[in-house]
């Protein structure tokens, strides 16, 4: 009689096992943690951890009434990755700082640098997925978001097919106050003038690595600043999809 319970207890906790063994596989591989961990299986290094970026080339071959001859708005591109020299490049472009007093590329009203440098990465040949900040000071990025976000901005970009074609979106917010805190109202204008400025620069590098970009105004605002998540005093005013031209 004793073998026959011991024999029963024993089946029942095995089944028990068996039971949560089962359940704690099939939480792992439902569709939202299995897609998760499709889009960031390769991640380096995570957010708040800063990338040092290469050295900016200060004298290129092109000149620069050559890259104005080349500059166009260019929506297609080819399936080639860009480097993260060519990031960094373009990057440096747009806001890089050009001497020891923290001037930039562009101009800026007062010295206020309202302007804010975001990209997000669809691919890469050296980085991952995910929506990273650029940090002028020292060149350099953090990883502020992972993951694999084409889809939400394409989607918030009114279905602009660039977005989700280019291998890397550039994001230009802004900090209003910084700039209207010294000139009042009128420093709207000015934070407008700078992003002109600074998106002119990066289009022009763009050509001069025989690549393409547009400009893209056209998007739902709110849509695109709760997507990057960059906190409520960054308004993102310009979108530019770069990638390798065909």
């Amino acid at each position: 009689m004793f073998k026959k319970y011991y024999f029963i207890g024993l089946v029942f906790i095995l089944i028990v096992a068996a039971a949560i063994i089962f359940s704690l596989i099939t939480q792992s591989i439902t569709p939202n943690n299995a897609d998760k961990n499709i889009k960031n299986q390769n991640f380096s290094f995570n957010p708040t951890e800063v990338m040092q970026l290469p050295e900016p080339v200060t004298d290129g071959k092109m000149s620069l009434e050559k890259a104005l001859t080349l500059r166009r708005s260019i929506r297609s591109y080819s399936e080639k990755p860009l480097t993260v020299n060519e990031i960094s490049q373009l990057l440096w472009s747009a806001q890089g700082v050009t001497n020891e007093r923290g001037f930039r590329t562009a101009p800026s009203a007062g010295a206020t640098f309202p302007l804010k440098m975001y990209f997000a990465v669809n691919t890469s040949e050296d980085l991952e997925q995910g929506v990273y900040q650029y940090i002028p000071e020292d060149h350099s990025i953090k990883l502020i978001r992972m993951g694999y976000y084409s889809d939400d901005l394409t989607r918030a970009s009114l279905g602009q097919s660039m977005v989700k074609d280019a291998s890397v979106v550039f994001i230009f917010g802004a900090i209003y106050e910084r700039t209207t805190g010294r000139y009042g109202e009128r420093g709207i204008r000015y934070v407008y003038n700078e992003i002109g400025h600074a998106s002119q620069n990066l289009h022009l590098q763009a050509a001069a690595l025989n690549l393409g970009t547009v400009v893209i105004g056209a998007y739902n605002d709110d849509e695109v600043e709760r997507i990057l998540d960059l906190g409520d005093d960054i308004n993102v005013l310009y979108i530019m999809p770069v990638g390798n031209v065909h």
